[in-house]
């Protein structure tokens, strides 16, 4: 029996041994995982925590903060733009209207529904090149290209004209001796430009101007100085290295040569042995055996001749005592599509700016200009095309360009530009644009004047004589000119109505449809009064931009933004830049396109 109970004892010690070494197994398998557990939350958290980092990349806006080291202002120091608060601050020198907010922001909700169809295919405009404001001697100067290539020319291919038409000198009389041709059309063609060149000096050892006055490549400029031998010859031709480079598929890719001859004190042409050949005054200068692709003997060049490359491309000479394209004053350009949230991505690009300076056939004038698209870009880039094109086109008129002169007033004119660019934006049925122009003239004492037109909320201001002048006027819906507007019409809105067919905008251009559905919008601009600038006065700049700046910048702060710079900065870009940098800082919502134009001939 003792021993019985002995072994009973002892079997229940072993299970009891058992059951803890099976709870110390359990408890040490628990604490494994629950430290496993514990590793892969933390390892779970960091994942997250460097993808929440690596979304919002806050390293980016490290130089962003550092950019607004330009201004001393605060953010609740922020004043709503063109909100006059100083009795300096003048509308068109005429009235002191306010621009109202819209609460909604500058972005508009229909957009969303027509960007995916309108805008497909589209190339934004990121940022425009600037021009150095200052060419130095020989140096070219080249404004806005717009070429239409031909779907049919192969890359680096030249089409060959038809030779009937490459004949054509053929059917041309030249008299060298009086150097006329016994063209008509060639004539007045020539008599006509020959009105818009200023007084030009019989001594021809100085400045060629050339400019393209019709084909793809219209309103390219150069020149040139008989001085600058790093700069000469001077190449015409399709594609690089050619100095002047002509998109037109019928132009070779070396086609034409323009030297110096410093024995003669003469610009020469020399036609490269081009397939469709080089005309001057309507007259061949290409080599006699037109299939031997031999150079020709040298044209001597006289001033206000025209230089025909194949058929289409026509190049007008100048030649005087100075740089005809050099600007007069400095120009600065800068554009952001921004963000509608930090970090996010950029917004699509519906801002296009132009500028001209001279414009083609007007010598002296110059445009400049904003379009802030809404819907699409489209609307914005045919405008900011159309505009230039009928501005030239009015200003060729000897007899119009002379009124603006003589008045010193330019409101018909650009009235006049904007109704036509109107009437040729009948197929942008459901994409609009702001468009604010500024002309700049010279008249025949070299007075330098300005003048405004606007449809929209992108603005226009110029200080001068320590005055912040408005050369704009608000066209949003919300503004008190609007309301005016629309309630002397004889039509209303509701109290609170901020947007009509979901559009801010009560005047722009393009969005014909809704302009057929409600009679409350108008495409009737605002024209300033034209201002005479100063150019030996101080501090004398304009600021044109769309509303991503006027959104957080009021145009009082722009233009102490802009003295504060000046005062160690004289790069035209690096203001504009600026001016760009503090909107960012800013956490502006919307597309900003900036020209920055300074008068001051003092720096």
């Amino acid at each position: 029996l003792g021993k019985i109970q002995s072994e009973v004892l002892g079997n229940q010690s072993g299970r009891e041994g058992c059951r803890d070494k099976e709870r110390e197994r359990a408890k040490t398998m628990a604490m494994l995982e629950m430290n496993i557990f514990g590793i892969f939350m933390l390892l779970m958290l960091l994942l997250i925590f460097l993808i929440i980092l690596f979304a919002c990349k806050p390293w980016r806006y490290f130089s962003r903060f550092r950019s607004s080291r330009f201004s001393t202002f605060k953010v609740g120091d922020l004043q709503r733009p063109l909100v006059s608060d100083d009795g300096n601050l003048i509308q068109g020198q005429t009235s002191e209207a306010t621009r109202e907010y819209d609460l909604e922001g500058a972005c508009y909700p229909n957009e969303g529904l027509l960007r995916s169809s309108l805008t497909e295919g589209r190339a934004y405009k990121q940022r425009l090149p600037s021009s150095s404001p200052h060419p130095t001697q020989g140096e070219s100067f080249v404004l806005e290209v717009i070429s239409e290539p031909s779907d049919n020319a192969l890359v680096g291919q030249t089409l060959k004209h038809p030779a009937e038409k490459v004949s054509f000198e053929e059917e041309q009389t030249y008299d060298w001796q009086n150097k006329r041709s016994k063209n008509p059309q060639h004539d007045l063609e020539k008599d006509r430009l020959a009105e818009l060149s200023p007084g030009l000096i019989k001594d021809q050892r100085s400045w060629l101007s050339l400019e393209v006055i019709a084909g793809p490549a219209i309103g390219l400029q150069y020149a040139v100085h008989s001085k600058s031998t790093s700069k000469l010859p001077v190449n015409l031709g399709r594609v690089s290295p050619a100095d002047m480079v002509l998109k037109d598929s019928e132009v070779s890719g070396k086609h034409a040569q323009i030297t110096w001859n410093s024995a003669k004190l003469k610009w020469e042409l020399v036609d490269r042995g081009s397939l469709n050949g080089t005309l001057l005054n309507s007259r061949s200068v290409s080599h006699p055996d037109s299939g031997s692709r031999k150079w020709s003997n040298p044209a001597e060049l006289a001033n206000e001749d025209i230089i025909t490359l194949g058929t289409t491309t026509k190049v007008y000479v100048r030649i005087s005592s100075h740089n005809e394209f050099q600007t007069p004053f400095r120009i600065g350009v800068a554009s952001d599509p921004m963000a509608a949230r930090r970090g996010g991505r950029k917004l699509p690009m519906e801002d296009v700016v132009y500028y001209k300076w001279p414009l083609p056939g007007a010598n002296k004038f110059g445009v400049f200009c904003v379009c802030d698209g809404h819907g699409g870009v489209g609307a914005a880039q045919s405008a900011s095309k159309i505009i230039p094109e009928v501005l030239a086109n009015i200003l060729s008129d000897t007899l119009k360009k002379e009124k603006v002169l003589s008045r010193r007033d330019a409101s018909d004119v650009l009235r006049d530009v904007l109704a036509r660019t109107e009437a040729r934006l009948d197929d942008h049925l459901y994409e609009g644009c702001t468009a604010t122009v500024l002309l700049v003239w010279k008249d025949g004492e070299e007075n330098l004047y300005a003048q405004c037109a606007n449809l929209g909320d992108s603005a226009c201001v110029i200080n001068l004589d320590g005055r912040c002048i408005q050369m704009t006027e608000d066209h949003r819906v919300v503004s008190l000119t609007e309301r005016k507007r629309i309630q002397e019409a004889g039509l209303s809105l509701r109290d609170g109505e901020t947007r009509i067919f979901g559009i801010n905008l009560a005047r722009m251009l393009g969005d014909k449809f809704p302009k057929q559905q409600d009679s409350r919008f108008s495409a009737e601009p605002y024209i300033s009064e034209p201002l005479r600038i100063d150019q030996s006065s101080k501090d004398v700049f304009a600021v044109l931009a769309s509303d991503g700046l006027w959104d957080v910048v009021s145009p009082k702060k722009a233009v102490q933004l802009v003295l504060q710079m000046r005062g160690t900065e004289n790069s035209a870009e690096k203001i504009a830049n600026g001016l760009l940098n503090e909107a960012r800082a800013m956490r502006t919502k919307d597309n900003t396109s900036i020209i920055y134009l300074d008068f001051d001939t003092s720096l």
